[in-house]
């Protein structure tokens, strides 16, 4: 059977599956005061983060439209499935049930999944290409429904940010209590449960909070060599490359991936953030 799988522009997807014809991404809008863009293949880190330390408010994301998700779902085959940025931290998972409807509606018939990711970043990236993986393996669409489903349960989401303004200010750090001002040096290892974003623990100094997060994702995984780690960064490759050595001394993982965030990923990142899945 053919297929096809769509992700919004928050997945980071690996290089070698950005122009494969398998996958689509669906860009969100960036909004830094005046400067308007799409999260697409033209995204400059570079240019946008300094955008984003020029600006004295908060930048934003926009979701893409149900029409948009609509028209990616018009391949030539058999099966689509769409996986989307957590639905508490964005309006994109509805928006893409939404496009699935109106295809529905508009085309007829077709097996369409769309998955809430209750993650972000890397966790869309675990998600999708364990999809491709059980496409390929041959099993049937309404088997791979069940399987993925039970495989987003099991992602683990973890992230340690030296800037969480932009998270705070956009109203998705509602599931925190409370946070202990940044100027004290005290850095949150963060995580994620059932798509909201909680604190999971707290240190002094960034590479405190760095090795901490290692602990977790090592101890939390269950059978490692089942897994694929993916780690993505925000202009921070050594930091990416330090998690990766604490994580892979404590627990054997079959795969690992690192990837530098692209346009959503990185507006909620900050320069220096780096984000572990499982």
């Amino acid at each position: 059977m053919s297929y096809k799988i769509v992700v919004d522009s928050c997945c980071e997807l690996p290089a070698d599956f950005l122009w494969d014809r398998r996958f689509e991404r669906v860009p969100l809008g960036l909004e830094v005061g005046d400067y308007n863009i799409l999260d697409d293949e033209n995204f400059n880190q570079a240019e946008f983060l300094r955008k984003v330390a020029e600006y004295p408010k908060c930048p934003k994301s926009s979701c893409p439209s149900p029409e948009r998700f609509m028209e990616s779902y018009r391949e030539d085959v058999d099966h689509v499935y769409a996986v989307t940025l957590s639905s508490h931290l964005s309006g994109s998972y509805n928006s893409a049930r939404l496009g699935k409807d109106l295809y529905h509606e508009k085309y007829g018939g077709k097996q369409i999944h769309v998955v809430d990711s209750e993650s972000a970043s890397g966790g869309e990236a675990q998600i999708a290409l364990k999809i491709m993986e059980l496409e390929e393996s041959g099993l049937s669409f309404e088997k791979i429904v069940e399987k993925i489903e039970a495989f987003r349960d099991s992602v683990h989401t973890y992230f340690v940010l030296d800037n969480l303004e932009t998270l705070r200010k956009n109203g998705r750090l509602s599931g925190v209590k409370a946070l202990v001002a940044s100027t004290l040096n005290i850095k949150p290892v963060m995580g994620a449960d059932k798509g909201e974003i909680i604190q999971k623990s707290q240190t002094i100094g960034i590479k405190k909070a760095l090795s901490k997060m290692a602990e977790f994702a090592a101890s939390e995984v269950g059978n490692a060599a089942g897994r694929r780690l993916i780690i993505t960064h925000c202009n921070a490759a050594q930091r990416a490359e330090q998690v990766k050595r604490m994580i892979l001394e404590k627990a054997g993982f079959k795969d690992c991936i690192i990837m530098d965030t692209r346009g959503v990923s990185s507006m909620y990142a900050n320069d220096g953030g780096v984000i572990v899945t499982t």
